[in-house]
């Protein structure tokens, strides 16, 4: 039974993209990229559907949403805007990050507990704290469109755990596990509440897809991605994730729609100092 349970991992886990030998190299420049006109500032959001009121309170390094019952035990990177409340979605502008990333191909759902283990051994060996959220890349198989529907066995993904400041280490290899900065990236985000993997996934991304079809400002491109921001800890209802999209401002030749309702501006929680420790987040 062990033996065939580790023959399927090893077949349906490959890993994705070129692998390289253990190593370290010096830190490289944080990739730059144009900001779409309009966008908001790094580390600011835009809600542009849902309630401007409802906003997550940051309190002692943690978010919460009293009125939900909601909160994340761990604290974001530095210069990270605050997380989407689940049914609002929100233009946000990421800064670069610095991650650790592991890659493979087969099921998404169970890969997100493969991966979590060399992440953690990774972070732990060089003594840097746990942050959340753990994001997920899908690269999904074939030619589609970017907010197209997702099987979870088709394709590959990259599951990532976050640096809290670009100085905490080296990027490079380090085994199966990759250090990169991210370049910085806007976003159309949808927050999320309940169980993490392909289905909620799919459902934010029909969301998502609605919103941009209502209007001819902003438009999808890339791949989506997955944020999940509690660990084993939080009850499965209370799960608190979001589902994204990189946009970019429609070319003039893009087909008209019905402009979008005006933005409302949420302005980003002031920094504060993460507690000594900090809960693991986990898929």
């Amino acid at each position: 039974m062990i033996i065939a349970t580790l023959a399927f991992l090893a077949s349906a886990f490959q890993p994705f993209g070129d692998t390289v030998a253990t190593g370290k190299s010096a830190p490289d420049a944080a990739p730059t990229t144009t900001r779409p006109e309009g966008a908001p500032a790094p580390g600011a959001t835009l809600r542009v559907l849902g309630d401007a009121s409802v906003k997550p309170v940051l309190e002692n390094g943690e978010y919460r949403l009293p009125e939900l019952g909601m909160m994340i035990e761990a604290p974001l990177p530095e210069g990270y805007p605050a997380p989407t409340p689940p049914g609002m979605i929100e233009l946000k502008t990421y800064p670069s990050v610095r991650r650790a990333e592991y890659s493979a191909k087969g099921s998404s759902n169970f890969g997100m507990n493969v991966g979590f283990w060399p992440l953690f051994n990774h972070i732990k060996s060089r003594e840097i704290a746990m942050t959340s959220p753990v994001e997920m890349d899908y690269k999904p198989a074939g030619e589609r469109t970017p907010l197209a529907p997702m099987q979870d066995a088709e394709g590959s993904w990259t599951m990532s755990f976050l640096y809290r400041k670009a100085d905490l280490g080296p990027t490079g290899a380090d085994g199966r596990i990759k250090v990169v900065d991210t370049p910085e990236m806007t976003v159309l985000s949808i927050g999320m509440r309940g169980a993490y993997g392909m289905g909620t996934v799919n459902s934010g991304m029909d969301a998502l897809s609605q919103w941009l079809a209502a209007q001819s400002q902003w438009e999808a491109i890339g791949d989506p991605r997955g944020l999940n921001y509690n660990g084993p800890q939080v009850s499965m209802k209370n799960k608190w994730s979001e589902v994204q999209i990189v946009v970019r401002r429609q070319s003039a030749t893009s087909s008209p729609a019905t402009p979008a309702a005006p933005v409302t501006p949420v302005a980003p929680a002031a920094p504060v100092n993460p507690p000594a420790t900090a809960a693991q987040p986990h898929p």
